[in-house]
């Protein structure tokens, strides 16, 4: 067994360890869940968090609650039909892969909301309970090519289920097609048998409130002085092969660690190989195996490609080395970062932005911060950051 895979199952088995806040906010979703199927109502929970507070694993561990109840037929849950979905292929395979290890858990319970919603209308079914992990990602349009042919994913799910429980960070919104707010998700909502709780404390990022808060104003466009002497390895790095060595050694030693660029390098699902060139670094894209059991992350292999924010987004990671490429700039006038969308290789991203009715360049600039936060939140134990962009590259090492 490879030593990612081991690590991940170990997390996996400790689920049930959860802190206060999670035992808390779990303990809600299942009285909320009990009283609605009891009321023969329809009701929608809430659980916001940002990146790190521990989301995937409160599902995991409602759900395991939830599915272990199906056989007691004295529980209200008993005999129900329930699934967890994800719009993310490597959490469904994260999800399934804890499916076939558990005694209580089913892979057929764990889908994608659009096979769901499919599923649903087709058999004319209606679901128990459905918990939508990184809800953010749901579709907010019609989406021929992926086979939804609705509006909105949550809307449908919600006609097709008695109660949804929806976890949801709308910083980490990363396409036009499903692009999200907090008023957009309470305005589908609604205010009747609605309620909402947030999740707070971060599990992820082991560094002081300094570091930390240095990520989100960095991912807000302010540059500060890089906190020095922390527990968490926290480097600003000028020479990216360097940077790679360095997550390699970690890979060895402690591993999940692994390098991770922003969206600006060409890359098609056409079955060839393409490649991040950062400064004296050439490393392969991550490849696209949708037939691989093992996510992204958990993959001894993948140490040799550089993932992107779509095959890491959820996942936790020991030390991640980030490269940052063109899209990213600095201005020294306004001594902010400066964010080019005409340098953002995943131009797909932005199609149907002009019918979201904001200003489309505010918008393709909060896609793009999105991104980057989700990339600089995955390490728990350490972070490097490597800038292609020269005048950007010179100000972090000066700070």
């Amino acid at each position: 067994m490879i030593r990612e895979h081991k690590e991940t199952l170990d997390m996996t088995r400790t689920l049930q360890n959860l802190s206060c806040e999670q035992e808390e906010v779990k303990s809600s979703v299942l009285n909320f869940a009990e009283c609605k199927l009891m009321e023969k109502q329809k009701g929608v929970f809430v659980i916001e968090g940002q990146a790190g507070t521990g989301k995937s694993v409160l599902v995991t561990s409602i759900f395991n609650e939830i599915q272990r109840a199906h056989n007691d037929k004295s529980s209200v849950f008993s005999g129900t039909n329930n699934y967890v979905l994800v719009n993310h292929p490597e959490m469904l395979k994260f999800y399934k892969r804890i499916a076939g290890e558990s005694s209580v858990l089913l892979k057929k319970n764990f889908d994608r909301p659009t096979s769901f919603i499919n599923k649903m209308l087709k058999n004319t079914e209606q679901a128990d309970i459905v918990i939508i992990d990184e809800a953010h990602l749901l579709l907010t349009k019609k989406d021929v090519y992926n086979h939804f042919f609705q509006e909105n994913q949550l809307q449908e799910i919600i006609k097709h289920a008695k109660v949804v429980i929806v976890i949801f960070d709308d910083n980490q919104v990363l396409k036009a097609k499903s692009y999200w707010s907090k008023q957009k998700l309470i305005a589908i909502l609604g205010e009747k048998n609605i309620e909402i709780k947030h999740l707070q404390k971060q599990f992820r990022v082991e560094a002081d409130a300094d570091v930390q808060d240095w990520i989100a104003e960095f991912c807000s466009k302010k540059i500060q002085q890089v906190p020095k002497k922390q527990k968490f390895d926290f480097r600003i790095m000028n020479d990216a092969k360097e940077m790679y060595e360095l997550v390699k050694e970690h890979e060895k030693t402690v591993g999940l660690s692994r390098l991770l660029a922003t969206y600006d390098f060409p890359y098609r699902l056409d079955g060839n190989d393409y490649f991040v060139k950062a400064g004296n670094l050439n490393l392969r894209w991550d490849r696209s195996n949708p037939k691989e059991s093992l996510a992204w992350a958990e993959r001894s292999d993948t140490i040799n490609e550089v993932g992107s924010v779509y095959t890491i987004q959820g996942f936790d990671l020991n030390y991640a080395g980030i490269i940052l490429g063109p899209s990213l700039g600095y201005d020294e006038k306004s001594n902010k970062l400066i964010v080019r969308p005409e340098f953002y290789e995943d131009q797909a991203a932005f199609n149907g932005i002009k019918q979201l009715g904001s200003n489309i360049e505010t918008t393709k600039e909060r896609l793009i911060l999105n991104a980057l936060r989700v990339l600089l939140t995955r390490a728990r134990k350490g972070l490097y950051i490597y800038a292609v962009d020269i005048n950007l590259q010179k100000k972090l090492l000066e700070c």
